[in-house]
């Protein structure tokens, strides 16, 4: 117990004490006289009803869908890559897919929103120099994908190197045996590589779960650079600050941070108990 109590207190104070205080929070309504009122869970019933937190859910929903797996697809075969030992200047590879995550995500944001601007961005003029058509990155049909590329960009590597270190504590033997029944690369990584990854995998797509429904800073930032297309309610994180910092309706945005935060545990655990369940079938 004396071992893990740093851990406990460190919990208590920082994660346990602002989510009861945010829960607490929730059950009231700041009244135009009197102050707080007691409403119990009427903020959460508006939340039922409120579209604009309903929309917010469903672009996070679709982030997490489609960014999701590609940025594990993409951390995967870098990490394969690197296990393989084929690969020319392995250590120039690893450290150069790491150091974006390096880079706040704020600096991140504003770097990509300035390439991805229709007038002076350097995407535009490498398409104009080329003559391509290409779309304004920072429209209403392309804004996620483009949100979706600089989180993709930022957090491939840190997966990558989970998976990496991951494959390392594969024991040596299975592949010399995979060896000497003539197997190859593809063939042992389709067979014995993957397969081992998949606590590690299953870890990574929790970490990208909480994540996609923690969306805050990429929208936040480039908000600035097409106000016109992403609103004050964008993703829920963002509904929720600007409701209490801006609208100062704290209690709604405690509620609306409680049920954000209850979504992404249930979304959490279904894919892990589906994950544990297919393991089992196999």
């Amino acid at each position: 117990m004396l071992f893990v109590s740093p851990f406990l207190l460190a919990f208590a104070f920082a994660i346990a004490a602002p989510l009861a205080y945010a829960a607490y929070l929730s059950l009231f309504r700041q009244g135009l006289v009197g102050g707080n009122m007691f409403v119990g869970l009427d903020n959460y019933r508006r939340a039922l009803s409120d579209t604009l937190l309903h929309a917010g859910l469903i672009r996070v929903a679709l982030f997490l869908a489609v960014q999701v797996p590609i940025m594990l697809g993409l951390a995967l075969l870098a990490a394969l890559a690197l296990d393989s030992g084929r690969l020319r200047w392995a250590a120039l590879f690893r450290i150069g897919i790491f150091i974006p995550y390096a880079v706040p995500g704020v600096v991140a944001a504003l770097m990509w929103g300035y390439l991805y601007g229709p007038r002076f961005g350097l995407v535009h003029q490498i398409g104009t120099h080329l003559g391509l058509p290409l779309p304004d990155l920072l429209s209403h049909s392309w804004m996620l994908a483009s949100i979706g590329n600089i989180t993709t960009w930022e957090y491939t590597g840190y997966n990558m190197l989970i998976l990496y270190a991951a494959l390392r504590s594969v024991p040596y033997e299975l592949y010399e045996a995979a060896e000497v029944d003539g197997a190859g690369e593809i063939r042992k990584a389709v067979s014995l590589k993957i397969p081992a990854l998949r606590q590690a995998l299953l870890l990574c797509t929790i970490f990208s779960i909480i994540g996609s429904f923690q969306l805050f800073n990429e929208p936040n930032v480039i908000q600035a650079l097409a106000p016109g297309v992403i609103s004050t309610n964008y993703t829920p994180n963002m509904y929720a600050f600007n409701l209490a910092f801006n609208g100062q309706e704290f209690n709604y945005s405690a509620a609306i941070a409680v049920v954000l935060g209850g979504i992404t545990a249930v979304v959490a655990y279904a894919v892990q108990l589906w994950t544990n369940r297919q393991e089992r079938a196999l």
